[in-house]
């Protein structure tokens, strides 16, 4: 429509029809395209290739930590660093970021996972993990249970997220945790790094600790991703998510199975 109306607004640039020309581009519709944005440009915005968000430049959500995100950012911070033994002096979720890019370059996908699963130990201790574990039954409540605690309590690690329902052994239940854009994803720009220090270490731990199932399933194009409690991930082999290849603007691009685009 633009294209149109700028057509339309044209006119050849001659001496005689110059003063005409000027007029008329005063009043010309094309200007109504140079109005300021909404000051709410702080919001999620859906996006149809992640390829085309990566191309733009900035990031396109912020996040106003409050105290008990700093704290937990923080804490999983340490524990990652502590596990790893490589420090960083950075602060708040880029620290936990730089220390599980650090984890991503100098291990291998087996000790990255081990590692991971190691930090998440330190982070929530084992006693603590046994006692929900005894105390809530496999069933749907905990299936549901969990899939709220994580929108309520983990939004500082994975951004907004809902609780949805899914489908789990032919009856419905709110057992899914639909992530909008996933903030550690989005972050790191890594597909690797979302696979071996999210996806594989936090379905281990949550099975091997709460007994529950869980799978993950990111969505590279827009990133983002569905944890869907008391679902078995697929094989490694099978499992779409490793198959994907990385984003043009990928802030590693090293340990990929699949070659980062050029």
């Amino acid at each position: 429509m633009e294209a149109k109306l700028f057509t339309q607004s044209r006119i050849s640039f001659t001496t005689g029809n110059r003063r005409r020309c000027i007029r008329r581009d005063e009043y010309s519709p094309v200007l109504a395209v140079l109005t300021r944005p909404s000051e709410n440009t702080s919001q999620i915005t859906d996006k149809s290739s992640v390829k085309q968000a990566n191309d733009s430049a900035g990031k396109t959500s912020v996040y106003n930590d409050n105290w008990f995100d700093k704290m937990a950012i923080n804490h999983l911070s340490k524990s990652i660093q502590a596990v790893t033994g490589i420090r960083n002096n950075k602060t708040g979720f880029e620290s936990l970021v730089a220390a599980a890019t650090a984890t991503y370059r100098n291990f291998n996908p087996i000790q990255q996972h081990e590692l991971v699963i190691q930090a998440l130990g330190l982070a929530f201790p084992k006693p603590i993990m046994t006692m929900i574990r005894t105390m809530l039954p496999k069933a749907q409540f905990t299936r549901e249970f969990f899939a709220a605690f994580t929108t309520v309590f983990f939004a500082w690690l994975v951004g907004p997220c809902e609780v949805r329902e899914s489908e789990l052994n032919g009856e419905k239940e709110k057992n899914e945790v639909y992530i909008k854009k996933c903030r550690f994803l989005e972050e790191s720009n890594c597909v690797g790094m979302c696979t071996n220090l999210c996806k594989m270490p936090s379905q281990t731990f949550i099975k091997d600790n709460l007994g529950v199932s869980l799978n993950m399933v990111p969505n590279f194009d827009d990133m983002s991703c569905k944890m869907i409690f008391g679902q078995d991930p697929p094989s490694l082999a099978d499992d779409p998510a490793f198959t994907q290849p990385c984003y043009k603007q990928c802030k590693v691009k090293q340990k990929h199975r699949t070659q980062c685009p050029g």
